[in-house]
């Protein structure tokens, strides 16, 4: 097998004294780092833009969410009845069903808020009598200072907290109208998903189009096994917790079952956190051997979403390394709070995903199918 010819010496970028006696690691590693420069300066105007319209970016992203859950309900039920019945169908059973889990959380605090009110009291008070005893040996009188300083600073800042109350309805105001522009999105993308991507695809050039469609491909692939996984493994977690926590009598179980659900979104850390504030309740209601066992359960659980749902569950749709996704996480929360922290892993996943796909060259029909299909 013959060896391509040697470039002709005038071909070859001559280099003056000056950048011969640069090493030529140097001068690979320095025309490198101003590329990566560039780059890093683009993706930091784009957050900037997307910043400035971060409400519509998290209503689309909602939107794909419905989706990407609510889809597979509308093609089965589009056998049967008209596709526009059933995607109303579909997107009003989710209503009702997200309605319905929130009205029975509501019911269950109002049944239980009389012997709530005694036992947290009560614990309250056990949890005090211990504090007072070795090895704390608090003073007796701490509790009784601890209430009244609370009660000044409640009433000093009383301008600052009815204040705080007011931004909170607005912000609840802003709330409500993405939900709305997501339920909007969702309409349209689980009815007419097909025809909005074509439209794109129409828009690119020839050339273009058979590599968007495998990475587009790819990515809403990534992103609907992520959210079937993910809702999955939450649904578990909350079982799970549910029973534990009604098998050891501890109060509101209900919700922090559903807390726990909610939870489950921001991996690797939101279980935990939300099994905390368990521990808290049970703390003060049940006494400390009961929170002992829900930190237990705590372990547990976390080891059964680690080591069996998330490689079982998430293998096939996300293939991230745990390390991965915990920077991703906290990356995540560190730039948008929670919203940050929830949708990291899946930005991640899908990124990495369509750069596989690419890679891999897996080519795909020039107009390409919906990524929704």
């Amino acid at each position: 097998m013959s060896t391509p010819p040697e470039p002709p010496a005038s071909a070859l970028p001559r280099l003056n004294d000056a950048e011969s006696r640069v090493p030529g690691v140097l001068r690979t590693a320095a025309a490198y780092a101003w590329r990566l420069i560039a780059v890093g300066v683009v993706v930091r105007v784009a957050f900037s833009v997307l910043g400035q319209f971060h409400r519509i970016a998290v209503a689309v992203f909602l939107g794909l969410v419905i989706t990407a859950v609510l889809r597979p309900v509308a093609g089965l039920l589009a056998r049967f009845v008209p596709r526009p019945l059933a995607v109303a169908a579909a997107l009003i059973g989710g209503i009702v069903l997200v309605l319905g889990a929130l009205a029975l959380v509501g019911e269950t605090v109002a049944d239980q808020r009389t012997g709530l009110e005694k036992e947290f009291v009560a614990g309250i008070d056990r949890i005090e009598r211990r504090l007072e005893e070795p090895p704390f040996r608090l003073p007796a009188d701490a509790f009784d200072d601890l209430q009244s300083r609370i009660g000044k600073l409640l009433s000093d800042h009383r301008s600052t907290i009815i204040s705080t109350a007011v931004s909170g309805a607005s912000r609840l105001v802003e709330v409500l109208t993405v939900l709305a522009l997501a339920l909007f999105c969702a309409v349209f993308f689980t009815h007419s998903g097909e025809k909005q991507w074509q439209w794109l695809c129409d828009q690119l050039p020839d050339r273009a189009r058979q590599q968007f469609a495998v990475g587009a491909g790819a990515a809403w692939r990534t992103f609907t096994g992520y959210t079937h996984g993910i809702l999955l493994v939450a649904a578990t977690n909350a079982v799970l917790v549910g029973i534990a926590l009604f098998a050891l009598g501890v109060p509101l179980a209900v919700p922090l079952a559903l807390l726990e659900f909610m939870a489950a979104f921001i991996p690797l850390i939101g279980s935990p956190i939300a099994l905390a504030v368990a521990a808290v309740v049970a703390l003060a209601s049940k006494g400390p051997l009961i929170a002992l066992v829900v930190v237990a359960l705590i372990v547990v659980i976390g080891q059964i979403e680690g080591h069996l749902l998330h490689p079982i569950v998430m293998s096939w749709a996300v293939r991230l390394h745990p390390v991965v996704v915990a920077l991703a996480v906290v990356g995540g929360a560190v730039a948008a709070g929670v919203i940050g922290a929830v949708v990291a892993v899946p930005l991640v996943a899908v990124v990495w995903s369509v750069y596989q796909a690419l890679r891999g060259g897996t080519g795909g029909p020039a107009r390409g199918t919906a990524p929704a299909d």
